[in-house]
């Protein structure tokens, strides 16, 4: 068996089935660990020939482990369940696992659609992200939220794009702005990490001003604009949170 692609997946059915589409060619197996969805997603897995486990959340960390444990190809292709792979990127993936590598793990390179529009500026094109590897080499951080990819391995990087199909609509984004905020506040207390007046009014502004002016942000327009806005009203509520939960903690 060569590839495995592993996915996590929460009420994800908005996208989920064009995820899929997009690797089934290439997949020997799909493997997706499921967090007790109410909607349709298991359903649209299934239907796409993926192994459906369904397990409690535990924090995206743990869970991606868990995903990874259960995959038997001799490469994996972990990604998220709103990215979808380019034509040339499965092309590319072809290759790589054909045998034609110089490396053993690999970036890819990662580009946002936000709100239907693919955003060029503002720190959010050509991010490149841990996605494919020879099985045992990766392992994820136990982190709550923004996990982190742990390796001994070098890394190579493959310029074809994944699409992170990041907020469809602006009420897509409410919903999952506050799930994250209320994850990156637990995983900061966890971390002992302090809030502070700076880290609740002026990192927020400064963060805005890097995204919108000096990333060029404004050039993608509106969305541009939206983006950089609730990226800084993000770490704000995450800070926020934080201070919230010291005083429970006290």
């Amino acid at each position: 068996m060569k590839l495995s692609v592993g996915i996590i997946t929460y009420n994800e059915e908005r996208i989920l089935g064009k995820t899929l589409e997009a690797v089934r060619e290439l997949a020997d197996e799909i493997i997706i660990v499921d967090s007790n969805s109410s909607d349709k997603t298991v359903e649209i897995a299934e239907s796409k020939g993926a192994t459906v486990y369904t397990e409690d959340w535990k924090g995206f960390g743990p869970q991606k482990n868990s995903v990874i444990e259960k995959c038997k190809g001799e490469w994996i292709l972990l990604i998220d369940a709103d990215e979808v792979i380019s034509e040339e990127l499965k092309e590319r993936i072809k290759t790589i696992i054909d045998g034609k590598n110089q490396y053993e793990v690999y970036e890819i390179n990662r580009c946002s659609v936000c709100f239907g529009k693919e955003l060029k500026y503002g720190g959010w094109s050509n991010q490149y992200a841990t996605r494919l590897w020879k099985n045992g080499l990766v392992k994820v951080s136990d982190n709550l939220v923004h996990e982190e990819f742990e390796t001994g391995s070098v890394k190579g990087r493959i310029k074809e794009k994944i699409y992170h199909h990041t907020y469809l609509t602006l009420s897509a984004y409410i919903t999952r702005f506050d799930r994250y905020t209320t994850l990156g506040a637990e995983e900061y207390l966890k971390r002992g990490k302090k809030s502070s007046f700076f880290n609740i009014v002026i990192n927020p502004f400064f963060k805005f001003i890097r995204m919108y002016i000096f990333r060029l942000g404004f050039l993608d327009g509106v969305e541009g604009l939206i983006i950089a806005l609730f990226s800084g009203m993000y770490t704000m509520a995450k800070y926020f949170k934080l201070r919230e939960l010291e005083k429970k903690s006290n």
